[in-house]
């Protein structure tokens, strides 16, 4: 029974687009993302595999169906732990419902590194590699803020989120826009409890194009006078652009988003998207990888950078109209550092 065991763990392994054991010895890494679709996570997925030839480790791939399927995430978690996985990168499609697999894993003397998206409690992980999202989501909306002001035009403005689980990176994206426009955010841990007029509505999008473009429509169908949009990300962006377009409203509207990467920066380039914060996805799982390898030799955990409860691996807003007191940088520089 325990050799037919392993082999039915051999056998998800093939199904959920990992490789299984070599037999090299070489310490075992897994890479857990949301989706194997999404650019942001195929970048994530390229540099953690280049990481794991540099340190020496074989690194197995999982990732769920669509954004939001946790039920595949916490599976991969126990093939990791039957595996005998060293620890493991995970992007959790849901912050709150992956911590009992997290914790069977720390049973097992795994290390768990988040990447981008915190878990909830965040300690729950032994450490967070991220983007400061409520920082990308400031930069966003101090943007916007100075743009609108310095036109004299009042907002009215929709926010694409990611989808109703309110996970982390869909929060502090949001409502870090919002402060940075200027708007009480109440509860800044929660969406949608906001009490500004200048907010059409929310709806979500799943992260990706055709999300995207349902989600403008129904608030467009709200309200067509529209001119200000927050996506969650770049993906979803280009959806709404879409449904702006087909609406004939493509040239009245402001698109922010966050991401950074290279047809979101192009899209900044082309007028599509005013401003993008460019996050950095190479540079995350990278030293996850290498933060588990160093684990699987000497025990020793990554700390978190000074002041943050997690590892801050950078921001930087990317505009090609530049408003005065809003550092950044523009589209040619963006094309020089994107990814994807």
């Amino acid at each position: 029974m325990r050799g037919f065991g392993k082999a039915v763990v051999c056998v998800m392994l093939v199904l959920s687009g990992a490789a299984c054991n070599r037999g090299t010895g070489e310490p075992v890494v897994g890479l857990i993302t949301k989706t194997d679709t999404n650019p942001f996570f195929v970048t994530m997925k390229n540099g953690a595999q280049r990481a794991a030839g540099q340190q020496a480790v074989e690194l197995q791939t999982f990732a769920g169906r669509v954004d939001g399927d946790t039920e595949a995430q916490m599976l991969a978690i126990e093939n990791l732990i039957s595996y005998g996985a060293k620890g493991f990168l995970i992007t959790p499609n849901d912050s709150k419902a992956i911590v009992p697999a997290i914790d069977r894993a720390h049973d097992a003397g795994m290390l768990v590194i988040a990447l981008d998206t915190p878990v909830e409690p965040a300690d729950a992980a032994d450490a967070t590699f991220a983007t400061d999202n409520y920082q990308a989501g400031r930069l966003i909306g101090q943007w916007a803020k100075a743009k609108f002001a310095k036109e004299g035009k009042q907002a009215r403005i929709a926010l694409l989120d990611l989808n109703p689980n309110q996970v982390s990176v869909d929060v502090q994206r949001d409502q870090g826009f919002l402060e940075g426009f200027g708007v009480d955010v109440a509860d800044p841990a929660r969406i949608g409890d906001e009490n500004d007029p200048r907010i059409v509505g929310h709806d979500v999008t799943d992260g990706n194009e055709d999300g995207g473009r349902t989600a403008m429509e129904n608030l467009l169908q709200k309200d067509p006078a529209i001119n200000l949009v927050y996506t969650i990300n770049e993906p979803a962006a280009a959806g709404a652009y879409q449904a702006l377009k087909a609406a004939g409203k493509d040239q009245d509207v402001t698109i922010v988003s966050v991401d950074g990467g290279c047809p979101g920066v192009d899209n900044v380039a082309g007028g599509v998207i005013g401003a993008t914060s460019m996050q950095f996805p190479i540079k995350m799982a990278e030293l996850g990888v290498r933060a588990i390898a160093e684990y699987a030799k000497t025990g020793v955990k990554p700390q978190n950078t000074a002041g943050k409860s997690f590892f801050d691996t950078g921001v930087q807003l990317i505009t090609d109209d530049p408003q005065a007191g809003v550092e950044a940088e523009d589209s040619t520089w963006g094309r020089q550092n994107c990814w994807g």
